[in-house]
């Protein structure tokens, strides 16, 4: 599982985002840098994640006007992430655009070329509009992305419309943990069940007092 288990480093420091990695390296081989990690430390994080042996996920949802979002994928591209989100509400044209730039970028350094995933509906939302889920899938697979960004409540329609597509599912509690903010979460043995192929695992584990005894709990869900 630790290929496919996402530790959400959520932090506004680097040096305490590397110190949580590496205790916890035994669970997790990708890592995620969400907005906040990365606004506070920047694209130096990613390399400094790399070289300590990680595969990293840069989560900035990119949503903006297609040659913005294309010229800042380039930039992503080059600096080597395993995966890469972009918002699936831009639309075509924004998503074919993004993944262009992560293409060019990755190439222009010599890199493999990061998975582009598309986010369909936040977790946060309690729920997704009737239709809204098979539209966005369906954007992202006109543009050419790889993957995408859901809640494992949705993998039942997800999977239907791209059965292919890879997902990551964000969310991720124990059975009986609280889910904050996470309106639609799921245990690790649900998502799994529900098809998922990545799972983020975040405040749950890293604002714990003892991070590997959740980490072996979640484990043991498996």
């Amino acid at each position: 599982m630790r290929e496919h288990f996402v530790l959400a480093l959520d932090r506004d420091d680097s040096v305490a985002a590397l110190r949580l990695a590496s205790s916890l390296r035994e669970y997790f081989a990708i890592v995620k840098v969400g907005l906040e990690l990365f606004v506070a430390a920047g694209p130096s994080v990613v390399f400094s994640l790399r070289e300590a042996g990680f595969r990293v996920f840069i989560d900035l949802k990119l949503h903006d006007i297609p040659t913005t979002v294309y010229r800042s994928a380039r930039v992503l591209g080059a600096l080597g992430p395993a995966f890469v989100t972009m918002h699936a509400a831009g639309g075509v044209e924004m998503l074919r655009l993004g993944v262009q730039g992560l293409m060019e970028g990755a190439a222009e350094v010599g890199e493999d070329m990061p998975i582009a995933l598309a986010v369909t509906v936040l977790t946060s939302e309690p729920a997704a509009e009737e239709g809204l889920l098979e539209t966005r899938i369906s954007t992202a697979l006109a543009a050419g992305v790889q993957g995408y960004v859901a809640g494992a409540p949705d993998l039942s329609v997800t999977k239907m419309v791209a059965p292919r597509m890879i997902s990551m599912v964000p969310g991720i509690r124990a059975t009986g943990a609280p889910t904050d903010d996470q309106a639609r979460s799921a245990t690790v043995k649900e998502a799994l069940a529900a098809g998922a192929d990545y799972l983020v695992i975040g405040r749950m584990l890293t604002e714990a007092a003892d991070p590997i005894a959740v980490a072996d709990a979640l484990l043991s869900d498996v």
